[in-house]
């Protein structure tokens, strides 16, 4: 009689980390990390003894000294006696500045533009072509240098305005001015770190306001809740955007009027514009030249996305009898969007990093502030790099944090 038994195990050698593929592919990238790890550690040692060599070890003590330059374009107060920490901090606010602007900007600008590349009218179709092969196939450090050119040479000087009624909106050689919001009745404005370098302040009277529109988007949120709980049980919906918008817009109102909100015009006095916001051309250059050619990616992303879907899915809107333009913001756009986000995410690190070309036309953002001049007056080199560096690292995974969170929002949900 044959008694079956299991074969013997076969006790663990070192040979079979190399001959065995089930150990094989670990042992591969044990050691590949651990040649990473003592190459990193080489370059870190190497370059702290050539620092250490050179009488510059590793220090951040500069970012409290005064910077001794000025900012021409700034959120917050500045002057020359403040330090390069605060001149970074008004450099990574323009950057923040640009980016936002641009952004919204370009995607309004690209979704525009990617569906009338989709138009049945010809001339139409053919004008949205040559605009995203003409600005897709041109650097745009050359985009930002020619906007800055144009609205030097073709924008009056501000002696032009002299004995001329001015309007809401100036436009200078200079720059841009519009009205600034003003209070008769102001709240002041909230101190943060006062009498530290880095000191702030934040108007209480723009806090006011935004808790309004805040409290008002709730409740908009829950009267659109319920509107969607009638809905389901009995299959009308009813109206809602006139309280929607009564709930939104009302409160913002009364904190307007109870606060005494008008608004100061930019006056002509001397040989420049006093008064209202003041935005110099190289922001606006920027601003332009960046929403103009990210938009032209962006308007490919989009008609990607609306190719994407299925003519049945038209067909069948239409069917229905919804409009042409009911049928593209209600059922085309909405679908496409899981196609649209993915893409558009790089397009809005793209913006951001591309603002850093802002030191072509003199806007102070924060490559021109902490890896511009104060780089050049310190000589810190490596620490004003890795500084800017893990900056814009910081926003560019915040940007995709957001856009991630809005991309799971949206996508179709499996059954």
């Amino acid at each position: 009689m044959t008694t079956l038994t299991d074969p013997p195990k076969e006790s663990f050698r070192l040979s079979m980390l190399i001959y065995d593929t089930r150990y094989r592919s670990m042992t591969i990238q044990v050691v590949a990390m651990l040649g990473f790890m003592l190459l990193f550690a080489w370059l870190i040692n190497n370059t702290a003894q050539n620092l250490h060599d050179l009488g510059k070890e590793p220090s951040f003590s500069f970012l409290a000294d005064p910077a001794g330059y000025d900012i021409n374009q700034r959120l917050i107060d500045y002057d020359s006696q403040s330090t390069h920490l605060r001149a970074a901090v008004i450099g990574f606010l323009n950057t923040i500045l640009v980016a936002v602007m641009g952004c919204i900007t370009a995607t309004v600008l690209g979704v525009f533009i990617g569906v009338a590349r989709l138009s049945k009218n010809w001339l139409i179709a053919r004008i949205m072509t040559i605009y995203v092969e003409t600005f897709r196939n041109v650097p745009v450090l050359l985009w930002i240098v020619f906007t800055m050119a144009i609205l030097i040479e073709t924008l009056p000087a501000p002696r032009a305005y002299k004995g001329v009624e001015t309007g809401a909106l100036v436009l200078t050689n200079r720059g841009v001015y519009v009205p600034e919001p003003l209070f008769t009745n102001s709240l002041g404005n909230l101190h943060f770190f006062a009498g530290s370098p880095a000191r702030f302040d934040v108007s209480l009277d723009l806090i006011a306001v935004l808790i309004a529109l805040a409290g008002g988007l709730i409740a908009r949120h829950f009267i659109n809740a319920r509107a969607h709980r009638i809905q389901n049980v009995t299959g009308k919906r009813p109206k809602t955007w006139h309280i929607n918008m009564a709930v939104v817009v009302l409160p913002v109102v009364a904190v307007l009027v109870a606060l005494g909100f008008y608004l100061g015009y930019p006056q002509l006095k001397g040989f420049n514009f006093q008064g209202g916001i003041y935005m110099r051309n190289s922001l606006i250059a920027l601003w332009l030249a960046l929403s103009l050619y990210t938009a032209a990616f962006i308007a490919e992303n989009v008609r990607a996305g609306i190719l994407a879907i299925s003519k049945g899915q038209t067909e069948a809107a239409s069917a229905l009898g919804l409009r042409p333009k009911r049928v593209m913001s209600l059922v085309i756009l909405p679908q496409a969007l899981r196609v649209i986000i993915p893409p558009l995410i790089s397009q809005y690190l793209n913006l951001t990093k591309n603002s850093s070309l802002a030191i072509a036309v003199g806007y102070m953002d924060l490559t021109g502030t902490l890896m511009g001049i104060t780089l050049n007056q310190t000589g810190r080199e490596l620490e004003t790099v890795l500084i800017g560096m893990l900056i814009y690292l910081t926003i560019s995974l915040s940007i995709s944090a957001v856009m991630n969170w809005y991309n799971n929002r949206v996508k179709l949900v499996e059954r």
